[in-house]
């Protein structure tokens, strides 16, 4: 579903200690179907991973 060099916006984040708001862009880095373990290099310069199972939420940009 995700693949390397992707451009995503971050929808929502259960992570309370992140910077990263809703509408934030980056690049995927790498996708792990297992773990649903999205890997981000987000634009701001953060490089939060994504956990997909654990109510974060991203889409993908055109």
């Amino acid at each position: 579903m995700y693949h390397r060099g992707q451009r995503i916006a971050l929808i929502a984040t259960a992570d309370p200690h992140t910077e990263l708001r809703p509408g934030d862009k980056g690049t995927v880095r790498r996708y792990d179907t297992r773990l649903q373990q999205l890997a981000v290099d987000w634009d701001n310069g953060s490089r939060l991973s994504m956990l997909l199972d654990d109510g974060d939420e991203v889409s993908v940009l055109s």
